[in-house]
């Protein structure tokens, strides 16, 4: 998983992506906001923002994130006791805050919980679920892999079940950042509908694809 550091202390920075990295996550690290920006549509994970850095404030890469990736979870850390940009942060789409000095291990639990794949199975039914840890899909006790843009549509779903998915939040998250036109993203749920078989995947006209198990 890519994730996205912004924390213009360098110590601080250089702590948080070694301990990140040995959990397994690539990390990109940057101490400059403007840097940051310009990287933001790499394909990435999770984001992990400081909001005071120089150039651009973290606040403001955050509202430009948002305006690219809908669903992909970002932290803010930040020394700042002000609530109305704690409340500022939260309105424009932060999923969590860490106010600094913190234990690392806090983050590693955060990232954990909100952005990385989880090692469980995930039932939609009682006869069907899928297990993360394997990217395999069980569907009437019968299994079956899934290859890596079908595992991550099937993460994004469940993450999102019952929830309108549109097209470019599934462009942005399982092509990583890169361009996938609207026959690209419609071939891909027709593979994954012949594997899920059951009525699980429904269209929303013009917009996008929701994951129905109510």
């Amino acid at each position: 998983m890519k994730i996205l550091l912004l924390e213009d202390n360098k110590k601080l920075n250089a702590t948080i992506k070694k301990r990140l990295e040995l959990k397994g996550y690539k990390v990109f690290s940057f101490i400059d906001g403007q840097e940051a920006l310009n990287s933001i549509d790499e394909g990435f994970s999770c984001f992990i923002l400081d909001i005071n850095v120089p150039n651009i404030d973290g606040i403001k890469i955050l509202k430009k994130i948002r305006n690219y990736y809908t669903v992909v979870p970002i932290i803010i850390i930040s020394a700042t006791v002000e609530l109305d940009m704690i409340k500022e942060a939260y309105d424009f789409g932060c999923n969590d805050y860490l106010k600094k000095p913190f234990f690392i291990d806090e983050l590693e639990i955060k990232v954990e919980k909100l952005c990385q794949v989880k090692d469980e199975k995930d039932y939609f039914d009682k006869d069907s679920y899928f297990d993360y840890k394997s990217s395999t899909l069980c569907i009437d006790n019968e299994e079956q892999r899934l290859t890596k843009k079908e595992r991550l549509l099937m993460n994004l779903f469940l993450t999102k079940k019952n929830q309108v998915l549109t097209y470019e939040a599934i462009e942005n998250y399982v092509w990583e950042g890169s361009f996938a036109s609207i026959e690209s993203i419609r071939s891909l749920v027709r593979r994954l509908r012949k594997v899920v078989k059951k009525d699980y995947i429904h269209t929303v006209v013009d917009t996008g694809y929701i994951f129905k198990t109510d």
